[in-house]
């Protein structure tokens, strides 16, 4: 009984070390982002392919160097592609590097090290610019008792938000700049603004994720 406990074990920190597994990964000398993102060892790197399609790198740096662990994930952005920076009500995802700071979803923490909140019919994300005590933040209240206009803000409790990371966009709060930037399960369709891929990876990436990864995002 101990011996087949101790090979189950085997089995699940297999799948976790492999995370995504990209046959024959070797170190990195100088990936694209390599002098944009300070001492970041895991970086999700996501590089537009043309139009709302983009392809996501995932990797981790170590005593070697960089080390791709993950490559070529199909991957969709905003409708209007990238841009340089975020805009309220324009539908591109921001290029640049931005920190990864908490996940969410309408389904249980699937075991991550990052803070896990997982959400219902309450959870909003601002972003009424006209409230900036809330904007581009997560907020819980009933729709008609929110201190925010919620038809400018999104309801957390939809399926492309099953699992979901918070990009840190706009992080000052600036009226205009833009809100809910998030890395999150796909629907198969462009997004607003984010990054999404499909929801196996995504878990598979929050659970390797630590405090201190970043997303970098170019064309």
């Amino acid at each position: 009984m101990r011996r087949l406990f101790a090979l189950l074990c085997a089995a699940v920190c297999a799948v976790a070390v492999t995370l995504l597994v990209a046959p024959g990964s070797a170190a990195v000398v100088n990936p694209w982002f390599a002098n944009s993102v300070g001492n970041a060892t895991q970086v999700v790197s996501v590089v537009g392919v043309g139009g709302s399609n983009a392809k996501m790198d995932v990797y981790q740096r170590g005593r070697t160097g960089w080390q791709a662990i993950g490559a070529g994930i199909p991957t969709f952005v905003g409708s209007a592609g990238m841009a340089p920076k975020a805009k309220s009500g324009y539908p591109a995802t921001p290029m640049g590097v931005y920190t990864l700071d908490y996940a969410f979803g309408t389904a249980p923490n699937p075991g991550t090290n990052l803070r896990y909140v997982q959400v219902g019919p309450n959870h909003w994300w601002s972003g009424d610019d006209n409230s900036p005590s809330t904007f581009n933040t997560m907020q819980v209240c009933q729709q008609a008792q929110c201190p925010f206009n919620t038809s400018a803000s999104e309801n957390l409790d939809i399926p492309q938000y099953k699992h979901a990371v918070v990009m840190g966009v706009n992080k000052s709060r600036t009226p205009g700049d833009g809100s809910a930037f998030f890395f999150h399960t796909t629907d198969g369709n462009p997004t607003e603004g984010c990054v999404a891929i499909d929801d196996n990876t995504l878990v598979k990436i929050i659970q390797w994720l630590r405090p201190g990864a970043v997303i970098a995002i170019a064309k």
